[in-house]
Parts: C-alpha cells; structure tokens; sequence
C-alpha cells in the first residue's frame, strides 16, 4: 500500500561551520584516503529508515539542524568522491553537503503499519530518496542522501540512502547517533559529538586487501544481482529460536547463529520444492555472512569507514536441507566454525594473499554464489536503534539494499517492539515464485519446534 507523501524539493545541507581540525587529520581542503576496504563497494547504494513514534517539535528544521552540525565533524560525507588518473582513491571534503528532502504524511504511523506490519518496498520508496536509476550511486553524487517525513499523529522517519564506499553500516549508525547529540544539543552547548569520527584509511591499521581481493568483492555484487528478488519482511519466532539453543549441547549458541541456521534451511527447502528426489542434493548451498571486524584488526574508536568482511560456511544443498534431525546442530556447528576462522580469513586477505575468495577463481566463485547461495548480515548490535532526535529511540529500523547489484540477502535488523515475540528478518534472497514456499518452510519448522 503506498503512501500518500507530500515531497518538498531537496535543499543542500552544508555544515554549520568549517570542519574541526585536530592535529594530524585532513582539513576541509584536503582529500581523504578510501581503504582498500571502501573500494570493494563502489557505487553501491544501501538505505535504512528510521521509524519514530515519540514527538519531536519541528522533526524537519530540527533534524536539519542537527545535520548541518554533524557534517561540521563528518567531513567526508559533505564531500565527493575523487579520482587520481582516473582510479578512484579519495573523498574531496569539499563542504558541498547532502541533499535534504523535507517530507509529511497525512495519516499516523500505525494507519499503515509502520510500527508493526511486514514492510513493503512501496513503503521504503515513498520514505527516503534514491540515487538515480538505473546507474544508483554515481561519482559525481552526494555521499549520502536524507529525507524526513512528518506525519499527523506526531510520529515522524528518517530515510538516510548512502553510497556504502563511504561507510559501513555501523559507521553510518555512528553518524546518525552524532546528528541526534547535536539535534538535542542546545545553542550554547559545545556542539561536539561524544565519539570523536575518524575516517582517513592512513589513520587506521586495516590491512592492505590484494587487488584480487577487491575485483572479487566487487565482481560478486555487480555479476550475481539483478535477480528478481522479492522483498519479504519476515519474523522467527522466539520459541523456534528457544529451542534450537536448547537443542545445541556443543556450547552456547547465539541468537544469530540460530535465527541465520533458520533462513538458510528454510531458503533451501524453498528453493529445492517438491523434488526432494530428483534434486542433485550435492549442489552447493553456501551461506555468507558479514562480520564487523573492528576488534580484530584494531582501528581507532570512532573509525566509521568500511571495516567488515563477508564470511563462508560451505554446505551441499542435502545438508542443509535436511538439518532439522539434528536440531539444526550441523549447521549451527559450520556457522561457528566459520566465525572462528575470521582471524585467518583476515590475514589471506592481505596483499600478500592468494586467490580472490579462499583461492576461488570467477567461475568457481559464479557456481558456488549463484542462486543458492545467501548473504546474511545482523543489525542487532551496531546501534541503529540509539539514534535519539530528541522524542526516544526508534520504534522500528528498516533497510533497503539496492535491487540491481545484489545477492540473495537477508538482515537481522535491530532489536524492536517485537523482539519479545521473535528476531525480524528483512529479506531479498529469494525470486516470487519461492516466495511462499519460504514462508510455508518457516511455518512447518515453527510447528514441528512445538511437537
């Protein structure tokens, strides 16, 4: 169901005043160094919209506000991408600033189930602003792109739409909660985020990814999406997610580790339908998922650039397809596995590694990451939800990956109103026509938990 939106045309936001020099960091002149980690994911655009319920006096002029402050120490996302010779190695902290659309609804939150109901793509394209298709995120574009929408029982949502070589989504969730400090903050306060942001890839110790690395990561997202994928806004209950943790007697198993060992059975069984027996049950059903690595490779608090890598846990589609005999303990056991070995996926990615993704080569990399594979990543913990404009925390967060450069993913997003019922999964990963058959896996697994 859309929404009916009224748009105002963006104004450019620009920051207050000159960007805030400490010793040894860039000036609002001078270029700022992406990582080798930021090139992996050129032009490639990611969106998450914050949902409010608690009232703000003036949301828009507040917001906007606090933006503009916030770009006053967050120069790089005032800025433009930059070339040298044609290869694209800095931001320009240029101070152009970022498009700001003011926007207002005239019906409450809840008339259209923004707080509670399964989200629709319509409702993400009427609440935030897009790069411009069909090219997304170009590098003659902002950064980032914000839109706030009012509506009439006083609630109010904040699209935020980002190229993702300029952060990850943890430093993006790093930004917003500085541009809520610095919304709250007074006139004569010092108008100074709490987490002080670092961004130039020379003042962090992220490790040098070889170029092979780089093509990979960026082959993986421009060749493998475009898939049809149909957006499904998915709950697991709590009491299947209960279970599966009882059930797991090797160690502790995670809330994550359980809720991904669902998707992934379900997504396979989806996939494979009816033909239990005339499916090759060998065919590879990998399973992806991202991993913020901060702590392993050190960089400095409040580094907000690109810091997390995609790691694999191998399966055959028999495997995973069957995992419920075991209480899903296979495949809780290969999610574990995968994670401990992050430190030695690290140091293979280095400059001194090997192949493009575990010595894989494109025609390995397109038979394994097909359709059958899945990206998984969590939101749980990178603090989207402690974004506060001055009326509370948000009652939902939502994302949005964009359509045309994508594998099949899935998100566990932020904790919410709903989490005492289940984790909320927002999903791409899979095309209309198994669009039910995920849904009715799910609902079977749900059932067979309780039995």
């Amino acid at each position: 169901m859309s929404l009916a939106v009224s748009k105002s045309p963006p104004v450019m936001v620009r920051p207050s005043t000159e960007p805030v020099l400490v010793p040894g960091k860039t000036t609002a002149t001078q270029l700022v160094q992406l990582s080798s980690w930021d090139m992996a994911y050129v032009d490639f655009q990611v969106t998450v919209l914050l949902v409010f319920d608690g009232s703000v006096h003036q949301p828009v002029e507040a917001i906007k506000e606090g933006l503009s402050r916030a770009l006053a120490h967050y120069h790089t996302i005032a800025g433009r991408l930059a070339d040298e010779d044609g290869v694209l190695l800095h931001v320009a902290c240029t101070g152009e600033g970022v498009p700001f659309v003011a926007a207002s609804a005239g019906c409450a939150l809840q008339d259209h189930g923004l707080l509670h109901a399964p989200f629709s793509t319509s409702l993400l394209d009427d609440l935030a602003v897009y790069y411009p298709a069909p090219e997304g995120c170009r590098s003659i574009d902002p950064m980032l792109l914000m839109q706030v929408t009012e509506f009439a029982c006083g609630g109010f949502t904040v699209g935020v739409t980002w190229n993702h070589t300029l952060a990850d989504a943890t430093g993006i969730a790093q930004f917003l909660q500085a541009v809520g400090e610095l919304t709250r903050a007074e006139a004569d306060d010092v108008l100074v985020p709490s987490v002080a942001p670092v961004r130039d890839g020379r003042a962090v110790s992220l490790p040098l990814l070889s170029p092979s690395v780089v093509a990979a990561k960026q082959w993986l997202m421009l060749d493998l999406g475009g898939q049809s994928l149909v957006y499904l806004d998915i709950i697991v209950p709590l009491k299947l997610i209960d279970r599966i943790k009882s059930d797991y007697k090797a160690g502790y198993c995670t809330t994550f580790e359980a809720t991904t060992a669902v998707l992934w059975r379900c997504r396979t069984r989806a996939i494979i339908g009816d033909d239990l027996d005339g499916y090759d049950m060998s065919t590879p059903a990998p399973l992806a998922f991202t991993v913020n690595v901060r702590k392993h490779v050190g960089v400095a608090a409040g580094y907000y650039g690109n810091c997390a890598v995609a790691q694999l846990a191998f399966a055959t589609t028999g495997e995973v397809a069957g995992a419920w005999d075991d209480g899903m303990n296979g495949l809780v056991d290969l999610i574990k596995r995968a994670k401990d070995g992050v430190p030695e996926l690290l140091r293979g990615m280095s400059a001194a590694g090997g192949g493009a993704v575990h010595g894989m080569g494109e025609e390995q990399i397109a038979a394994a990451f097909g359709y059958n594979a899945v990206m998984m990543t969590s939101w749980r913990n990178i603090r989207f939800d402690d974004a506060d404009f001055g009326g509370g925390a948000p009652a939902r967060v939502v994302s949005r990956w964009q359509q045309s450069t994508l594998p099949c993913m899935a998100l566990v997003s932020c904790r919410e109103a709903t989490a005492a019922d289940g984790e909320r999964l927002l999903t791409q990963c899979v095309r209309a026509e198994h669009a039910a058959a995920l849904l009715a896996e799910l609902d079977q697994l749900v059932h067979a938990s309780c039995a």
